[in-house]
């Protein structure tokens, strides 16, 4: 086993530690941030939907939006997250990964990490831990199977 980076990470903040061996301490590394992640949807897009015509009933139609723009947001996140673990990955600063999110953002990291990348993750931790200090995330992490 080698040096093992875990990330913490939520809708519009990830946060990077490194630790040496599998039980020593967590150290800070980086933090990447996002801020309109966090953001409402209707912060997000602009007050009034488009307009069209409506041939058939002879008026005009408001147009709906079929994208969720907080899905859409978190998304972009969680690519420009997989980016930085893939350029830590291919520089040989980690061999080991572990990843720690909600349900909902850890689905999102996953499908956007490569493959070669993917294949370091050795555990996940369903948890939103936005807040917790280096020492909280180091025991929740020991504890998890």
């Amino acid at each position: 086993m080698g040096t093992v980076w875990v990330v913490v990470a939520q809708h519009g903040l990830a946060r990077l530690f490194r630790r040496e061996k599998r039980f020593s301490p967590l150290q800070e590394l980086d933090n990447l941030i996002q801020p309109e992640a966090r953001l409402h949807a209707q912060d997000l897009q602009s007050d009034r939907p488009g307009r069209a015509m409506n041939r058939a009933r002879g008026g005009r139609t408001a147009l709906e939006s079929s994208a969720d723009p907080r899905r859409t947001e978190a998304e972009t996140f969680a690519r420009r997250v997989a980016e930085r673990l893939y350029e830590g990955r291919t520089s040989g600063a980690y061999q080991e990964l572990i990843l720690v999110a909600g349900p909902a953002f850890l689905g999102l990291l996953r499908d956007a990490l490569d493959a070669d990348t993917g294949r370091c993750v050795v555990k996940e931790v369903r948890k939103t831990l936005p807040d917790a200090s280096p020492t909280e995330i180091q025991a929740i992490v020991d504890a998890a199977d």
